[in-house]
């Protein structure tokens, strides 16, 4: 096991098509960290999805869960090897049910003077993701 992984946890509608969602992505499911009320997703050595159903999120927290089909409670953003990998990934989602939303103008005029190619997607229970492609991210 890796030094450092880190774990999302996020609320789910239906868990059986969350997990569908996701393995169309081209993630995996770790069987030994999945049952009825929670799934673990790996999209890497040290990424991990745990989705969780929203009955079962509720004994993690007392305040409400976030309504991320109304809300944008938080953007996961993903680095990706390449923009083609930026367009696989979002085009997959589109295809699993998920939907694409544009962010505002200015901030991909930004991004495209550095270099940078992303792109916003809402999976099936409204969670953001921003996959994205940046050339030499940690130089």
């Amino acid at each position: 096991m890796a030094d450092k992984m880190i774990f999302l946890n996020l609320p789910v509608n239906d868990l059986q098509r969350s997990k569908e969602f996701y393995v169309s992505l081209g993630w995996s499911i770790n069987e030994d960290f999945t049952d009825e009320k929670a799934s673990c997703v790996v999209i890497d050595d040290n990424i991990c999805l745990m989705l969780l159903t929203k009955e079962f999120y509720k004994t993690f927290s007392e305040r409400p869960i976030a309504d991320t089909a109304a809300y944008s409670a938080a953007a996961y953003a993903v680095a990706l090897p390449s923009r083609e990998a930026v367009d696989e990934i979002t085009e997959a989602a589109l295809k699993a049910g998920g939907a694409e939303e544009t962010a505002k103008s200015e901030r991909r005029g930004q991004e495209a003077e550095v270099g940078m190619y992303g792109r916003t997607f809402l999976d099936i229970d409204g969670h953001q993701w921003e996959p994205f492609y940046m050339p030499n991210p940690t130089s």
